[in-house]
């Protein structure tokens, strides 16, 4: 018995020592450097902190919008999908850091034997057993749990990604339901208008004193003014069904805009901060960070497959042909059988998965790179409208007033007889797309604070104050330690 358990005692210490290779190998190369290109500086950007700094509660000035978002974060289809992604990925994470670990079960049997030569005989069997025990000698287990623990990292920031555009989107939806109505209450105006310029020429044509064609004119304007009354209406439904698509369920009338939105954002400048700023504040570029870190961990995986694999299978036990003497002095049994995998010819399989995850490792530093890039754009972009919407929209103020007046002195000169009424026709329609255009101008300039807010990486911190923290990827950790 003593030999029995000093050959265990050495089976043990032969495992722990293996173990403790395990934890020094790694068959990981070096990571990449990736080469984003992209200036230093955006083409119009603004100095100070970046306003991803800010918590949506802080950025955005219309509490009724706040309150919108915060129903949307709580209960939005995607965001929820998200978050559920989020928990399979950490689970899949566990599985993959248990593999490290002897999985032990216990076991019983009984096994009735009869031949023609001898008696029948019952043996019975009840112990504890280790199963394939990988011995991570090359790391090859250990590769997969970064692999798995990257993408579990890459699943949650893809998870900030999502809040993120859902902010973006529902504040974008709210400011088109609020001009929606801005544009439905000018065709109802305009209506109102064309309408009372029919009923006048009607009465001039009934007296006599112009011929139909200023009726038939004033018809077809009225007429066009009430299908884009019908046309708004349907704008202003569909805006509904979008924003209580996006939050997840019917929005409180009391927290729609009844009246246009004229301020979005709670400052009146937007701090674009440094493209630098972006590796930090966008989840897109930290997933895709994270996803090549996994790429490098697989290519740990492949390589420790070039090398032989150890795996241990072990038992023990008790065994009896009586089942009152299962548990007594001299039925104790044991098994311990290693087994070895070594590579000796595969057609070249395993040097092929080698270059495949290598080939993995650049399409992931490629896609890297371009979400820098494109995260990049998409901030000079919002920075480019931002550039000029103020000169726009002052612009398109002043050519308002000017239709205005004209429509005005147009009307005033055509019940003076002075002019035909083709030229108020002409200074109706004039005045009112230049209202319209106002509009969009006005919800571009808003949507532009919330694109620029979003782009920038905003949206994830519901409050400025709060902290975010940001897990190191497999990669950062293994260059820390090499420090």
């Amino acid at each position: 018995m003593q030999n029995i358990w000093s050959i265990a005692g050495r089976s043990i210490a032969v495992s722990s020592l293996a173990l403790a290779l395990a934890a020094c190998q790694s068959m990981r190369g070096p990571e990449p450097a990736a080469q984003a290109n992209i200036p230093q500086g955006y083409t119009a950007g603004t100095s100070g902190t970046s306003a991803a700094a800010q918590g949506y509660k802080d950025f955005f000035a219309d509490q009724r919008l706040v309150q919108v978002l915060d129903l949307a974060l709580a209960n939005n289809r995607d965001l929820r999908t998200a978050a559920l992604n989020i928990q399979r990925a950490q689970q899949q994470y566990q599985i993959t850091e248990n593999n490290q670990l002897p999985t032990i079960g216990a076991s019983g049997s009984v096994l009735r034997q009869d031949t023609l030569t001898s008696k029948p005989m019952t043996t019975y069997n009840v112990g504890l057993g280790v199963t394939a025990y990988e011995l991570d000698l090359w790391g090859r287990v250990r590769s997969l749990k970064d692999n798995a623990l990257d993408s579990y990292l890459a699943t949650s920031s893809a998870r900030d990604a999502t809040q993120i555009a859902l902010i973006g989107q529902v504040a974008q939806a709210w400011l088109s339901y609020s001009f929606a109505n801005a544009n439905l209450k000018l065709a109802d105006q305009t209506l109102k208008t064309q309408l009372e310029s029919y009923n006048l020429n009607k009465k001039r044509f009934d007296v006599g004193i112009d011929s139909e064609v200023p009726v038939r004119q004033a018809q077809i304007s009225v007429e066009t003014a009430r299908s884009d009354v019908s046309n708004y209406k349907t704008q202003v439904a569909q805006a509904q069904n979008l924003l209580n698509l996006l939050v997840g369920e019917q929005v409180p009338n009391s927290l729609l805009p009844n009246q246009r939105v004229t301020r979005i954002a709670s400052t009146g400048t937007i701090g674009s901060g440094l493209p630098s700023d972006l590796l930090n504040n966008r989840p897109d570029v930290r997933a895709a960070e994270y996803k090549l870190s996994a790429a490098g961990a697989n290519i740990g995986a492949a390589k420790a497959r070039m090398f032989p694999t150890i795996s241990l299978t072990g038992t023990a036990g008790y065994a009896s042909t009586d089942l009152s003497d299962l548990f007594k002095s001299g039925s104790f049994v044991w098994g311990l059988g290693p087994s070895i995998d070594i590579p000796i010819f595969d057609w070249g399989t395993r040097k092929a998965n080698i270059k495949i995850s290598e080939t993995d490792q650049q399409i992931a530093l490629s896609d890297y790179e371009k979400s820098i890039q494109s995260a990049f754009r998409e901030v000079n972009d919002a920075l480019a409208v931002r550039q000029n919407i103020g000169d726009r929209i002052s612009a398109q103020r002043r050519l308002v007033d000017a239709t205005n007046t004209t429509y005005k002195l147009s009307n005033a000169r055509f019940r003076a007889g002075i002019d035909s009424y083709l030229t108020v026709l002409d200074a109706q329609r004039t005045s009112y797309a230049a209202e319209q255009g106002l509009l969009l101008l006005e919800q571009a300039n808003l949507n532009n604070q919330v694109e620029l807010y979003k782009s920038l990486g905003g949206g994830i911190k519901a409050n400025t104050g709060d902290a975010v923290q940001e897990q190191p990827s497999t990669a950062e950790r293994k260059a820390d330690a090499a420090k």
